[in-house]
Parts: structure tokens; C-alpha cells; sequence
């Protein structure tokens, strides 16, 4: 069986070369389900793992638009329709200088397993462009979305594929991509999630990534007959997951006392506590300034410019920022520190390095697949609701919420103890999610 994965693993690390975080995501589940593969060798016999690593299809364009001086910019397109075996495909768009296909893909990929998890119909993929929102005007990322959309529109649907937010696709992007397919299709369906109340949206949707890591997070300590209380915690990031991560965080009574950006990280010994963060949301969210304006307006508060939060002292720590922002070096830090949780937010913030420290150290470790899906799942909400023409309340929706992320931790925390690696949620996610997939596309003739 460890030949099978080897030689799969071989095959895409030479066709995808230039994309190394597609195949370090490929890696990382395919290593880790290879128990499962040995008691069900129905996997290899019908060449699951070559159809699982190629996706459906991947389609990239050109974006062309006019900045406000009339200058006439283009930016590259993706969209990566990984496998829609369990349902339509899902997953947000991503608008940073960053993207590339490796990105989309490895995201795409991951996006696959994770909505598996969430138990609802929803395939995966994973979109965006490397047009940067930073420092443009609304109407610069008006017409940029609405010339997005205008060819992301042939390739996406409510029963096809329904994209939503990520990285740089807040509530404003997510209403001028909207708009511009409603005027072109002329129809008013749940074609994307992450819409505003009152225009489909559902509430909820914008704290749900954050809330869900912590609620994941909160499953992981009751197993050891924990809770928040007194706890301190670090968080990296500053956008929607980081601020609703730290807000459930506080009313579940930890202490929050970092959290950063791109140009570094805000250290709080007292606490951000929940009129600071207030005051920081208003700042990144409706002022758009940088994190360090922080450490100007509380005293007591540091900011470390360049640097991430990770090598200060914290029981539990929620990477909320970006892809491998935890290094073998800071998971070795953060084990030293008396870290003994950490949820991630992000998706894959974690390297293959710093995973192996967390487990080898026993750390309760949720891994982004599993602790991150909240964001999902409440998309997956909004899409009932949308096909029903109706809206739930914020109770409703929240208790859904938690009670898909204390099934999401069951079915991983199950699985992984009949593997016999208890509390290895790593195992418990890949394997968990790859038996919903690779079930259905035996089922349907690996269409």
C-alpha cells in the first residue's frame, strides 16, 4: 500500500512542479491515510487517489479593468472545480498578489475534504485572482469584480458551482460580483454565499469561520476535561476569522493578547479585551489602517513590526492569517512556551515540519480542514436557505453551526481512535473526509 501512495505521490510531485503548496497539501492527506488504504484496498484497486488529485477541471482568464486615472490594468483569473462528487462544487475566492494555481489548487484540494466533513452536499474548489483590493478605491474593486464576473459567470451556478468570500473577498466584493450576475442573468438565485442580510445572506455567515475554530477547539479540550477559562491564547491575522475567533474566545472567558497583519504583530499582556476589539474591528474594517495604530491607542500594548505571534507564551494558539505561517522552528517555540492547543482558522497555516512537532509532543492539534469548516458550513446554511426563499434567525443558525463543528470533532476524534492514534486529528480529518469522496465516486463510476 505504501508503494500505491509513493507512486501517486511521485506522479504529481513530477506534473506539478512548479506548484509546491498543491503538493504539500497532496502530501499531507495521502500520507496520512494510509491505514486506511491498507484495510480497504477497493481505494487502489479502482484508482481513487489518481482520480482524487486531478481536479474536474481548472479554468483561468484574464481580467481587464480601468483604474480611476483610466488606466487600463489586467489581472489573471482562476477558477479550480476540484471534484463534485458529493455536490455542487464550493469554495471562496481569494483576491491577493499571491494567488497562482498553485494556491487555487492546493486549496481547491483541501476544500474538498473539508466540506466532506460539514456532512452537507457540497463539493470542492477554490477561486480568485491576484488583483490586490489594498489601497484601491470602491470603485476601482467595483469594476474589477464586475469584470471578474463577467467570465466567472459562464462557469458557475447555484446547482453547478456557488463560490464565496476569502483573503481579500469581504462583504463588498462579495455584493458587486453579486450585482453583476444578477444583471447579466437577469435572475436572483444563491449563485454565491457571504451575501449581506436582507439579499440572501445569512447571519452569522461573517463570524462563522472564527467562531467555528473555536468551537472545534473548545471539543478538543472537553476530551481532556478542559475548558477556556483563564486560558491565554494568541491568534495571528486580523481579518473576519482572527476578529470573531478572539470575540468567541473572550465570552468563552480565555485571554486574547495577540493578534497582527502583514506588517507585524500586536502584543496586549492585559488582554484585548472586547471594547479593544471593538475599536480594532472599526480600524480594520470600516478605516482600513494596519494593526500597529494598536499599540498608539492602548498603553501597556507593544507592536512588533516583521514579526509573527508565535514565539509568545500562550496555552492555546489560532493561526488566522495565511498559508504556512507556522514553521517547524516556531511549532518548536510555541511547544517550549506551554502551548498545548491549536486551531487553525487558516487554511494549511501549519507546515508538514511544525505538524509533526505538535503530534510528536502530543499538542491538541486541529488541523484547518476540520477546525476551520465553520465558514462552510454556514455557507451550506445560507444555500438551504436560499433554496427555501427563507431566512433563519441568529440562534438558529449558530446552533446548527456548533452542532456541525461538535460532529465535524466527533467524526475526527472517532476515526482517528479506530485507527488506533487517538486524538491524532490529522489521521481522523484526511481519513474521515476521503471515505465520504472516494465512496461517492465509486458510486457514481468515478464521474
Amino acid at each position: 500500500m505504501s508503494d500505491y501512495v509513493d507512486h501517486v505521490l511521485e506522479h504529481v510531485n513530477q506534473k506539478n512542479k512548479e506548484e509546491p503548496e498543491f503538493c504539500q497539501a497532496v502530501a499531507e492527506v495521502l500520507d496520512s491515510i494510509r491505514p486506511l488504504l491498507k484495510r480497504n484496498p477497493v481505494y487502489e484497486e479502482k484508482s481513487i487517489l489518481e482520480h482524487l488529485v486531478e481536479p474536474d477541471r481548472t479554468i483561468m482568464f484574464r481580467v481587464s479593468w480601468f483604474d480611476d486615472k483610466g488606466v487600463h490594468r489586467v489581472n489573471r483569473g482562476y477558477r479550480v472545480q476540484f471534484n463534485g462528487a458529493v455536490g455542487p462544487y464550493k469554495g471562496g475566492l481569494r483576491f491577493h498578489p499571491s494567488v497562482n494555481l498553485s494556491i487555487i489548487s492546493f486549496l481547491g484540494f483541501e476544500q474538498v475534504f473539508k466540506n466532506a466533513l460539514t456532512g452537507l452536499p457540497m463539493g470542492g474548489g477554490k477561486g480568485g485572482s491576484n488583483f490586490d483590493p489594498k489601497d484601491k478605491s470602491d470603485n476601482e474593486i467595483m469594476r474589477f469584480c464586475q469584470s471578474f464576473m463577467l467570465e466567472l459567470q459562464k462557469h458557475v451556478g447555484p446547482h453547478m458551482d456557488v463560490p464565496a468570500g476569502d483573503i481579500g473577498v469581504g462583504g463588498r466584493e462579495i455584493g458587486y460580483l453579486y450585482g453583476m450576475y444578477k444583471r447579466i442573468k437577469n435572475e436572483h438565485v444563491g449563485v454565491l454565499t457571504g451575501k449581506g442580510w436582507g439579499w440572501g445572506g445569512s447571519l452569522i455567515r461573517p463570524e462563522a469561520t472564527g467562531y467555528g475554530c473555536v468551537y472545534f477547539a473548545e471539543e478538543m479540550l472537553a476530551v481532556r476535561k478542559r475548558d477556556f477559562s483563564g486560558l491565554t491564547c494568541t491568534i495571528s491575522g486580523s481579518g473576519n476569522v482572527a476578529q470573531y475567533c478572539c470575540e468567541k474566545l473572550l465570552e468563552k472567558g480565555a485571554k486574547v493578547v495577540t493578534m497582527s497583519d502583514s506588517g507585524g504583530t500586536i502584543y496586549d499582556p492585559a488582554g484585548i479585551t472586547t471594547e479593544k476589539l471593538a475599536w480594532l474591528m472599526e480600524l480594520k474594517n470600516v478605516k482600513r489602517k494596519r494593526i500597529s495604530e494598536y499599540a498608539k491607542k492602548f498603553a501597556g500594548a507593544e507592536y512588533r513590526e516583521g514579526k509573527t505571534p508565535w514565539n509568545i507564551p500562550c496555552d492555546c494558539a489560532f493561526p488566522c492569517a495565511t498559508q504556512n505561517e507556522i514553521c517547524g522552528a516556531d511549532a518548536e517555540t510555541l511547544v517550549k512556551n506551554g502551548c498545548v492547543l491549536v486551531s487553525e482558522g487558516a487554511n494549511m497555516p501549519t507546515t508538514p515540519e511544525g505538524v509533526n512537532v505538535f503530534l510528536k509532543n502530543k499538542v491538541m492539534y486541529g488541523p484547518g480542514k476540520a477546525a476551520n469548516a465553520g465558514g462552510v458550513a454556514c455557507s451550506g446554511l445560507e444555500m438551504s436557505q436560499n433554496a427555501q426563499m427563507m431566512y433563519w434567525t441568529r440562534e438558529e443558525v449558530d446552533r446548527k453551526l456548533r452542532d456541525i463543528m461538535k460532529s465535524i470533532h466527533s467524526a475526527c476524534y472517532e476515526t482517528s481512535k479506530k485507527f488506533d492514534c487517538p486524538e491524532n486529528y490529522v489521521v481522523g480529518a484526511n481519513i474521515a473526509g476521503f471515505q465520504r469522496v472516494a465512496d461517492a465516486m465509486i458510486a457514481l463510476g468515478h464521474i
